[in-house]
């Protein structure tokens, strides 16, 4: 007779459960409408070049656009998710038809009074399932919509949206030390002003918002990512998200850190926001934007399909992932990547964590990390939210 299996115990029901939410939320919805990396210490690491072929997790395509202003001889965009990749067509549509004006309205105030009609210009140019998705979504762009900004939508969007508005009615005052913020015109007048905006946000009601598993996911922040913080963070992840803040707002410059900006206050400015919505950026941009690609599958998806001899690898964060819920895919990952690599390949990645335990010991012998670089700039980091930065050789 065979024995019943015990019950799973509430824990792992409850890990299962969010795992599963995760996984849904991942698979329907745009997630990131900016990206969440900071380019200027990609392309210091990476020294891009025209003799550069680059692959890289697509996220929102900001920083594949950056990196075209390097001049690489092209860019592989691979994610998952076709959202994203409609995403970053959409920007080289805008960036292909000329018009600046258009773009940074679009993409630099996140809404546009003719938004209908910018995007019916540009449709045809865009593969079936990118029109497929904005067809739905182009009202994203809607001024007069209750968000009135394309960067409080995409699930990344809405949480920085009900977070700023959930404090600024319980504390009124926030925004205007925002703002204060966001304007300090010195180190000094930024932990100032970050001193008094620490205070407000600070509470109750914010320490109990960072517990819950619903926001993380819909800050694209996976299971086991919090776990890797809760294990390695001294005060775990209300400290770790306390400690990295503060050290953004006081540590480094406010002026040009248009992350932080675009989710405190929905926009950019012209003089702080990516390189893609600078105009004097423009030139290159249109004469090389063909030059990158995108593609919707896995990146051991997209190497199977297009082997090469690649000399730039950008993976993101998404081995936390891999390494907890599938190790024999990170280690098929990794192979993929050495076998299609140029001699002297560069690999950057971030992680959540502090070390490199996610990498197999298999792959550890043939390649070299830098650690006395990776580990100085990633205090420079404008983001700020990652626990590591990791960039390697292959030998």
């Amino acid at each position: 007779m065979l024995k019943e299996s015990p019950p799973r115990r509430p824990v792992q029901m409850l890990k299962s459960a969010h795992d599963l939410v995760f996984r849904h939320v991942h698979n329907s919805n745009l997630i990131y409408n900016t990206a969440w990396e900071d380019p200027r210490l990609d392309r210091q690491l990476m020294k891009l070049d025209s003799n550069s072929r680059v692959v890289m997790i697509t996220s929102a395509g900001c920083n594949a656009l950056d990196y075209l202003l390097d001049n690489p001889a092209e860019i592989h965009a691979v994610d998952m998710n076709y959202r994203q990749n409609a995403l970053l067509e959409l920007k080289q549509a805008l960036i292909r038809q000329g018009n600046f004006e258009e773009l940074f309205e679009m993409f630099g105030f996140g809404s546009h009074a003719e938004y209908a009609f910018v995007y019916d210009r540009v449709r045809k140019t865009l593969s079936e399932p990118a029109r497929k998705f904005w067809d739905k979504r182009i009202s994203f762009f809607n001024p007069t919509s209750l968000k009135k900004s394309f960067y409080y939508h995409g699930t990344s969007g809405i949480a920085a949206y009900v977070m700023g508005n959930a404090l600024f009615k319980l504390r009124p005052n926030v925004k205007n030390f925002a703002t204060c913020l966001l304007d300090a015109r010195s180190l000094e007048e930024q932990r100032d002003a970050y001193e008094l905006f620490e205070r407000e946000i600070w509470g109750p009601f914010s320490n109990w918002l960072l517990r819950q598993p619903t926001l993380m996911t819909l800050l694209g922040v996976p299971r086991p990512q919090i776990k890797l913080i809760q294990d390695s963070y001294p005060g775990g992840l209300t400290d770790y998200v306390k400690d990295k803040l503060r050290h953004v707002f006081t540590e480094l410059p406010i002026s040009d850190n248009y992350f932080w900006r675009v989710y405190m206050t929905g926009s950019y400015t012209l003089g702080c926001c990516p390189n893609y919505l600078k105009q004097e950026n423009q030139p290159a941009l249109q004469s090389r934007v063909d030059r990158l690609k995108s593609y919707t599958t896995t990146l051991s998806g997209f190497l199977r399909e297009y082997p090469g001899q690649y000399t730039h690898f950008v993976l993101l964060d998404h081995q936390d992932w891999l390494a907890a819920h599938d190790t024999e895919a990170l280690r098929d990952e990794w192979e993929l990547i050495l076998a299609n690599s140029a001699p002297g390949a560069k690999i950057l990645m971030r992680s959540a964590g502090v070390n490199l335990d996610f990498v197999p010991d298999s792959i550890r012998s043939r390649v070299r990390f830098f650690p006395e670089r990776t580990e100085a700039l990633h205090q420079l980091d404008r983001v700020g939210t990652y626990g590591s930065l990791h960039f390697a050789e292959v030998l």
